[in-house]
């Protein structure tokens, strides 16, 4: 598997890791190595990154299981610079209780987005914006073609936090 190909995420896991970054949920650790604390506080994920970000290790069920870059790696790729979102697109993303809303629909993607952008409207952002700021890191992803580092089982769950 190490130096395959990452298969691309769904738009939703985009809006995940720029979610992560505006919760500062993103820890980096070293030159290589960041932790990512998920929506809920009940996993943090380890991810391993080389210098360039192209080689990518991630323990997030959807890159161990999946086979495509889970939200963690992207919003890692974020925090160490690879992409740069505006400040208002993180802000906007903050706070939202992911795993609480792919629960809720089911991991239908489209419905979460749909559930999220009203979300962000009622609260006076542009959800265009920030779907045009996921599809460009989507965009990125493409560009950059990720292949898999080292496969890292997936964290032991802890008790949930619930948040807004």
């Amino acid at each position: 598997m190490s130096g395959t190909q990452w298969k691309m995420p769904p738009l939703v896991k985009v809006y995940e890791a720029l979610g992560a970054i505006g919760d500062g949920r993103v820890r980096i650790e070293d030159g290589r190595r960041a932790t990512v604390v998920s929506s809920d506080e009940s996993k943090t994920y380890e991810v391993e990154t080389s210098a360039d970000g192209r080689e990518i290790a991630s323990n997030d069920n959807a890159s161990y299981w999946q086979g495509y870059v889970g939200y963690p790696a992207i919003a890692v790729l974020i925090a160490r610079g690879f992409y740069r979102p505006p400040a208002n697109v993180t802000d906007a993303l903050a706070g939202v209780a992911w795993k609480e809303l792919n629960g809720k629909f089911k991991n239908d993607w489209a419905r979460t987005i749909a559930e999220v952008e009203k979300a962000l409207e009622q609260a006076g952002h542009d959800p265009d914006a920030v779907r045009s700021e996921a599809e460009a890191v989507l965009s990125f992803l493409r560009e950059l073609q990720p292949v898999h580092g080292k496969r890292i089982p997936p964290p032991a769950e802890k008790p949930a936090v619930k948040r807004r």
